[in-house]
């Protein structure tokens, strides 16, 4: 019979992986909490037209990304290819900005895109998310950007760039737009590549965002949004880089910055390595005052990131685990009831250890307690369970003991 495998783009993660991704989270908690946010959990599927009305139609990631289906009822699903959009619709849902002026939640768990699988970038995904939703003045920006790169810091991460740019609003980016529609226009388009093609009519910012060399050659002296735009858009992004400088936070324009989605206003950012590869950003958001009005909600303005856990691992080498307190085994079949119960007794006392199920010969278990890399390997033979003893060997200096059963604890413990 066939074996079944795991599904193309979908990894399983064994000790190193769930170490570090757990590093990763328990970080992010720590830090984040100092910033005052709180965990949220939202769902891995929503209803499709959450993701449609908030990241766009013409984006890849709805029309060429999710995985979509139909319920029994015929309603169109879809697994959450980003945060974002569902914490929104929880914050809406819940009426949560009636009850407080500013939310600041985190989120952590697998999205879901279809896309080529490839180092770092897997169709089952992991991100790390912050939603801050409330405030509209830059300061909010600068400081999302500065916990972001403090996290980056704080996990061990080096060597990386912060990239910067803005959007403009919707009273400056709609003329932006046509300027530089019409530009692309006067260009000989046939040596753009399909993707551009069709951007250049339904969404042109995201044709500076191609990745294709020839393009981005094609459109390297294309207008910049920061030329064109409004005063309050101006003003608002040169308090955000006046703020990171007070931070001493380093940072470059990157003019081809739009980000994948289209809910993003003003200030978008990405933090960049060049140690994992072409596609080399980590992290990334940005502000999107108007997507909890495109879902139904109130006119509130928001500000977030997104980390990809998968790429910052690239990155890190997972964390050592933490080695076992002891190793224990019973050497014939009438001692078994009694290591299990010394089992159970040192895990209550905090001690991490495995109890081998099988009967063995002192050889055997010492090998066992060898291969395990336990601090101590403890066994019980008939004349430990006669005089209630255990037999503890040190497997560091090879020093071995019988010790009374009500001693072993504080014995092992000391021993440490």
């Amino acid at each position: 019979m066939a074996k079944i495998q795991a599904i193309k783009g979908f990894a399983d993660l064994f000790a190193d992986e769930s170490r570090l991704f757990a590093f990763l989270e328990q970080s992010a908690r720590t830090v984040f909490f100092r910033y005052g946010f709180t965990e949220l959990r939202t769902p891995l599927m929503e209803y499709t037209d959450l993701f449609c009305r908030s990241i766009g139609t013409e984006t890849d990631v709805v029309q060429k990304e999710m995985y979509t289906f139909a319920d029994s009822k015929g309603r169109s699903m879809s697994l959450r290819p980003e945060a974002t959009a569902g914490v929104m619709r929880a914050y809406v849902e819940n009426n949560v900005g009636a009850k407080e002026g500013v939310s600041k939640f985190f989120t952590t768990g697998p999205m879901f895109r279809h896309e080529r699988p490839q180092k770092g970038r897997m169709r089952q995904f992991h991100q790390i998310n912050c939603e801050c939703i409330g405030p509209k003045e830059p300061e909010a920006d600068a400081e999302m950007i500065s916990m972001l790169m403090y996290f980056l810091a704080y996990i061990g991460i080096r060597n990386i760039t912060l990239q910067l740019n803005s959007l403009g609003c919707p009273n400056c980016r709609p003329a932006y737009r046509d300027l530089l529609k019409s530009w692309l226009k006067s260009l000989d388009t046939d040596i753009l590549c399909e993707d551009c093609k069709r951007r250049m009519e339904t969404n042109p910012l995201r044709v500076l965002d191609c990745k294709n060399p020839q393009c981005q050659e094609t459109t390297k002296n294309a207008p910049l949004m920061l030329d064109h735009a409004c005063e309050e858009c101006a003003k608002h992004f040169q308090v955000v880089k006046n703020c990171l400088d007070t931070q001493n936070i380093a940072y470059e324009i990157n003019h081809r910055l739009v980000r994948g989605l289209d809910y993003y206003t003003r200030t978008a950012f990405e933090v960049v390595s060049n140690n994992i590869g072409a596609q080399g950003s980590i992290a990334g958001g940005g502000r999107y005052d108007g997507l909890v009005e495109s879902i139904g909600g109130p006119s509130v303005a928001g500000i977030g990131f997104a980390c990809g856990m998968e790429r910052l691992a690239l990155l890190l080498e997972a964390p050592q685990g933490e080695k076992l307190d002891f190793y224990i085994a019973a050497l014939d079949d009438t001692c078994r009831e009694y290591a299990f119960k010394a089992a159970q007794e040192f895990r209550r006392a905090e001690l991490r250890g495995v109890m081998g199920f099988e009967s063995r010969s002192i050889k055997s278990a010492m090998r066992q307690a060898d291969k395990s890399e336990a601090r101590f390997a403890v066994l019980i033979g008939s004349s430990e369970l006669e005089q209630n003893n255990l037999m503890i060997k040190n497997m560091e200096n090879g020093s071995q003991e019988a010790v009374p059963f009500e001693n072993a604890v504080s014995y092992i413990k000391e021993g440490k």
